[in-house]
């Protein structure tokens, strides 16, 4: 078989896996969003827990391998801090903890994504309207306060996969809020998240494959998608770092550096194929494109 024909057979075989798998995808989903529909308008515990094992039979079904570090914590109200990279963010952290998400505003009118949003409770909000950021904090704290465990994405936007970008401040202003009531008031815990895509078909993800997976830009989604499950398994690593309140930290822009400071060291540590995943004296510094791989040529 010379290099040409190779090349049509493998391209074949790729747009059969994804046929297959977006056929299974959009099936299972059908299937469910009805039972979920009634669960979230009902109240039921069941809409948390039909999220979580959905993605995970739905990364078992495309073929990712989510790989958790550290430990999530479990003790109270949280928010999560994390950085964002792809769509497949979204089954990839909910495969790993029942959780709902804050997104932007327009991912509510996107055509079938937008409905799977709204049945896991997304919170959409307008990152480019101030005068609605403290409704939207105070959104986003009711949700939290009632005991969800909602994920932000502070960047406000996707990456390549290959930097964290920093950490915006102006929604996590949600941590300068107590819970409970004004005698025995405790502030909000926020635990930062790492999400690195480290690995295809068990090798190394290097910078000319990550594009695949990480969706940033003006990269149209369906064709993105389409390319991600024609290609062969990824490995994911999420690691869960140290909690922190705004009090340890003393305002929130330095809560949202810590934050991206955590995030970048995950995601560097993950590339590098280092299992520890925090560091003492976390410096809030952020590491550029590229950094991940001159570190590991280092």
């Amino acid at each position: 078989m010379n290099e040409t024909t190779a090349k049509r057979v493998g391209k074949l075989l790729g747009n059969l896996r994804a046929s297959v798998l977006l056929t299974g995808f959009i099936g299972s989903a059908l299937l469910l969003m009805p039972l979920q529909w009634v669960c979230v308008k009902l109240g039921l515990p069941a809409a948390k827990s039909i999220p979580l094992y959905f993605h995970r039979w739905l990364c078992r079904l495309v073929g990712i391998r989510v790989h958790v570090k550290g430990a999530l914590y479990d003790d109270g109200p949280c928010l999560m801090a994390s950085n964002h990279v792809s769509w497949l963010d979204i089954p990839v952290l909910s495969s790993a903890m029942a959780c709902s998400f804050v997104a932007k505003k327009e991912v509510g009118a996107w055509p079938f994504f937008g409905t799977l949003a709204r049945l896991q409770q997304t919170v959409f909000v307008e990152r480019d309207r101030r005068a609605k950021v403290g409704e939207q904090r105070n959104e986003i704290y009711g949700r939290v306060a009632g005991g969800d465990r909602l994920v932000l994405f502070p960047e406000g936007t996707s990456g390549d996969g290959n930097q964290v970008l920093p950490f915006k401040s102006a929604l996590m202003s949600v941590a300068e809020m107590g819970l409970g009531d004004e005698t025995e008031s405790q502030p909000v815990v926020v635990q930062p998240v790492s999400i690195a895509y480290t690995k295809l078909s068990g090798l190394p993800m290097t910078r000319r494959f990550r594009p695949f997976f990480a969706w940033y830009g003006d990269m149209e989604l369906f064709p993105h998608l389409w390319e991600a499950f024609s290609l062969g398994p990824i490995d994911v690593v999420v690691a869960f770092h140290e909690p922190v309140t705004l009090t340890e930290r003393g305002n929130r822009k330095q809560l949202a550096a810590y934050c991206g400071a955590c995030s970048a060291e995950g995601l560097v540590r993950a590339v590098l194929g280092r299992e520890e995943i925090a560091v003492e004296g976390l410096k809030p510094a952020f590491f550029g494109a590229g950094e991940p791989e001159r570190l590991a040529a280092e």
